[in-house]
């Protein structure tokens, strides 16, 4: 398991992870949600406490 912390304009937003099973997991951070509520990294992952989970790799710069 391999992780990375995310950071959006030089502030911490959450936590990356690719599982052992290959999957890649992002979780916005708590203090990030409170404070930032409308600056989302993705058009696609608008801010919330939902786990984000894909198969590849999150398209970060795409739409």
């Amino acid at each position: 398991m391999r992780k990375a912390k995310i950071l959006y304009k030089d502030i911490f937003a959450g936590i990356l992870t690719e599982t052992n099973d290959g999957e890649y997991v992002f979780e916005y951070e708590e203090d990030y949600i409170r404070n930032y509520p409308k600056q989302f990294i993705s058009f696609s992952m608008s801010v919330t406490n939902q786990k984000y989970t894909e198969n590849k790799l999150f398209p970060f710069d795409e739409g």
